[in-house]
């Protein structure tokens, strides 16, 4: 099955092309990735227009969309999600979500550790993963500070664009420059089995962890006329 995969939850844009067998294997097809920035919006739909034309696709060959659900800075993240829920909804074919920490933490699999994504406002989102990969804490959103205390003892090795932004708060721990990203076809690999199961769709729930900066008035202000 043609599956589509993508993240937009870090300021890294990654789409993928993957076909999943029936015993859940991926093949990767075709991957494309781009530093956004704050430009989600404006690079999504063309990064998945790249990925189609690679093999020659269009977009009615799907069978099923992967996200990254997070978590994620809220516009970037919404993003993604609204994209993959309309491609999904338009073509009636199935979503799944991934959190986007375990997919970072998938590609470093191999031993514990913490994957550490920035969530602004000096903070960091991060999560901790077992020998086997298995998430056994997290999500959640701290400080970097408090995040390496906590973890002492705990973890040796950390991953993700957090980590080697803050590599000073992580200076006890071996951190890993490579791969710092959650990758689309890391959340294709951790959604394979429902996808070969042809599991029922699922309502992609965006991790925001936090509230969004922007907030609604909650009060009239007085006006006094003049």
């Amino acid at each position: 099955m043609l599956v589509l995969a993508l993240d937009s939850s870090t300021p890294r844009v990654t789409v993928a092309l993957v076909d999943v067998a029936a015993d859940a294997s991926v093949r990767i097809l075709a991957e494309h990735a781009d530093d956004a920035g704050n430009r989600h919006g404006e690079m999504l739909a063309p990064a998945i227009a790249t990925v189609l034309a690679t093999i020659g696709a269009v977009a009615t060959d799907l069978g099923a969309v992967a996200c990254g659900v997070g978590p994620g800075p809220f516009t970037g993240l919404r993003v993604g999600i609204v994209t993959a829920a309309s491609v999904a909804d338009g073509l009636g074919i199935s979503s799944y979500g991934v959190c986007s920490l375990d997919a970072l933490a998938f590609a470093h699999r191999g031993g514990p550790l913490l994957a550490v994504t920035d969530a602004r406002r000096k903070q960091v989102y991060w999560a901790r993963y077992d020998a086997d990969g298995a998430r056994v804490e997290g999500p959640d959103v701290s400080t970097p500070a408090d995040v390496a205390a906590a973890m002492r003892g705990q973890v040796e090795r950390v991953v993700g664009a957090g980590a080697t932004q803050w590599n000073d708060a992580f200076a006890d721990f071996t951190v890993e420059g490579t791969d710092p990203w959650p990758q689309a076809s890391m959340v294709a690999r951790l959604a394979a089995d429902r996808v070969a199961a042809k599991a029922p769709s699922e309502q992609l729930t965006p991790m925001y962890l936090r509230r969004p900066d922007a907030q609604p008035p909650t009060a009239r202000k007085p006006v006094t006329p003049r």
